[in-house]
């Protein structure tokens, strides 16, 4: 585990070390920032390193085992009903623990003076991709192509675009891109991987993939027919 641990602390410290000398440089020659910021940004510089890198290494130990457990498990039961219950809980608790949405709502709340609550825009991002992904897993058992899921998608979306308010429109794109973060990208996987994984003819590679796209897809939809009702 320590040297998962190590290792892991490596890989994030020279993917995260460039962007840290980039705003070091410009706070000492740009904006002149003097050496108690300086030093305050070194230090959650680290934290940031030291936090992913723990995340990195938990998810690996405990996250991606148990998604893949239980993504095996749903569809071994034989039961429709616990196939669907089971994806929409794993969608809607991923988001709901979602740090990158999280940062999302509570900025919109700030930026909107209130107009664009976090709580009830959390709760339509953490719906919309619970369906989402329940939709997706029954696309793996039941073997319909993937191209048609995301065509119908994309078809709506082009829809009520003209019918979505501006703040919202723009607000539906950034939610879906945030979607996919460092929580929601390795459960999501492992619960696609893991369901392929168990149904005879299928291929983990073809259908165990591509519920993360779709994941990005559903807070989209929910926060466009959102900004459509809410006044």
């Amino acid at each position: 585990m320590l040297q998962d641990i190590r290792e892991a602390v490596v890989e994030v410290l020279r993917a995260v070390l460039p962007i840290i000398l980039i705003i070091v440089v410009l706070e000492v020659g740009v904006l002149g920032a003097a050496p108690s910021d300086l030093l305050l940004f070194l230090l959650g510089s680290g934290m940031v390193v030291l936090g992913i890198a723990l995340f990195l290494s938990g998810v690996k130990a405990g996250l991606l085992p148990i998604g893949e457990a239980i993504g095996s498990e749903l569809p071994a039961r034989g039961s429709l009903a616990l196939v669907v219950a089971g994806s929409f809980l794993f969608g809607f608790l991923t988001i709901v623990a979602e740090p990158n949405i999280r940062v999302l709502t509570d900025m919109l709340d700030t930026a909107s003076g209130g107009g664009i609550p976090s709580g009830p825009l959390t709760l339509v991002i953490a719906v919309s991709v619970g369906f989402i992904v329940t939709a997706g897993v029954l696309r793996i058992i039941f073997g319909v192509p993937l191209a048609y899921l995301f065509a119908a998608s994309y078809g709506v979306i082009i829809v009520l675009a003209p019918f979505t308010s501006l703040d919202f429109l723009a607000v539906a794109v950034d939610a879906g891109g945030i979607t996919t973060g460092l929580l929601t990208i390795p459960i999501i996987l492992a619960l696609g991987t893991g369901v392929s994984a168990v149904l005879a003819g299928r291929s983990a590679l073809t259908d165990g993939f591509g519920l993360v796209g779709l994941a990005s897809l559903g807070p989209i939809l929910g926060v466009m027919l959102m900004g459509m009702v809410y006044p």
